[in-house]
């Protein structure tokens, strides 16, 4: 789960690392009331959204004067972000996150990620901030050095001293970025991050270190011990899909294609999507109902394929394990009962109950070619389009 960077901050401010003062607004009353609490004169005002490239899109701004913060925070509430990240629908900002000033000597990075190769998380930093860090080990390797993070989110002295020298930190400026990398490290573990990074974290004219940026992703599997980081979920940042696929438990991703498809198992999903590219057509989607979805889990599924507007196909393919094919059965047909498919219904069952499905299938009276194998399923679908 993505977070916006307002609550990123908050959480490292727990690690005690240095955050220019702030304040989130939703609204005029609470622009006026940050400016008037916070004493600014000036300051930087960055849309809340759950996508980089802000600048970029002109959703970080700079004021000069009190009016000035007022009319720009204003101007940004309610603005709507489109790039290659958010996707042609892109997303819009409810809440804008108005932060202090600071003057910059240097730009640095710092981040924590999983590194899946070597199975461990790690940290990362590069003298070069302010760019993409994918950028900088492309064309400066160089400048990137990784350290491993214990499981228990501690660093070594040493590896502190090597980071510190890398980053060319020296004296005062070298004990708080120190400070700065192990709580960094220690978040990381703490909040079951995927990702923890600060881009750019910097240092000012006086030699202290800040994170003007912060961005936190926790891994969606660990927010049942994570409450607080849960409580932060922004459905606004989703697609109504999406959203209505979090309320069910569904893993759901929407994709550029036209054939919708609804599937048991993430490794079954792939394949599936992969022999719909074979054939020469394109998924519209990624939804796994899980093993052992319910006749209504299975209806919902179904339901929020057909609300995009691009499907002109569907495929359900379902390998019944732990799930009953009668159940998966039994919820196509209240679906498509009740959303009157118009476009072709491609169903290929196997395994638990496989008979019984397709029976129900047989006597729905509903228009479903059934079929038995999953390069006829494909062919199918993508034939039904063409």
């Amino acid at each position: 789960m993505n977070t916006h960077e307002y609550q990123a901050k908050e959480i490292l401010k727990r690690y005690a690392i240095p955050i220019p003062d702030f304040g989130v607004a939703s609204n005029k009353h609470e622009v006026e009331k940050i400016i008037k609490d916070l004493h600014l004169t000036q300051a930087v005002v960055k849309i809340q959204v759950h996508a980089g490239g802000r600048g970029k899109a002109g959703g970080v701004k700079f004021a000069k004067t009190p009016e000035e913060i007022l009319k720009v925070a204003s101007s940004l509430i309610g603005m709507k972000m489109v790039n290659n990240q958010t996707g042609p629908q892109g997303v819009v900002a409810h809440k804008v996150l108005i932060s202090r000033p600071l003057d910059i000597k240097k730009e640095y990075y710092l981040g924590a990620i999983l590194d899946r190769a070597h199975a461990r998380p790690i940290l990362i930093a590069s003298p070069e901030g302010g760019m993409d860090i994918e950028e900088v080990a492309e064309k400066f390797p160089e400048k990137i050095l990784t350290l491993p993070i214990a499981l228990d989110g501690k660093m070594h002295t040493y590896q502190l001293y090597r980071l510190a020298n890398f980053m060319g930190w020296k004296g005062e400026t070298a004990k708080i970025g120190m400070k700065v990398a192990a709580g960094v490290a220690i978040a990381f573990i703490e909040t079951d991050a995927s990702l923890l990074e600060i881009n750019p974290l910097i240092e000012d004219p006086e030699g202290k270190i800040w994170a003007l940026d912060a961005k936190l992703s926790v891994d969606d599997n660990a927010l049942y011990r994570q409450p607080e980081i849960a409580s932060f979920y922004d459905p606004t940042q989703q697609s109504p899909n999406e959203v209505a696929a979090k309320e069910f438990d569904l893993a759901y991703i929407a994709l550029d294609g036209n054939i919708g498809c609804m599937v048991n198992g993430a490794g079954l999903a792939m394949a599936t999507m992969d022999i719909i590219h074979h054939f020469g057509g394109t998924p519209a989607n990624f939804l796994d109902v899980g093993g052992g979805a319910s006749k209504e889990k299975v209806a919902e599924g179904f339901k929020i394929i057909l609300a995009d507007p691009k499907v002109k196909a569907v495929l359900v393919n379902i390998f019944g394990g732990i799930m009953s094919c009668a159940t998966l059965a039994e919820g196509i047909i209240a679906a498509a009962k009740e959303l009157g498919v118009k476009v072709p219904l491609i169903v290929r069952l196997e395994g638990t109950h496989v008979e019984e499905g397709k029976k129900l299938i047989k006597e729905s009276g509903l228009k479903i070619i059934s079929v038995d194998g999953l390069t006829e399923a494909a062919q199918k679908a993508v034939g039904a389009i063409k």
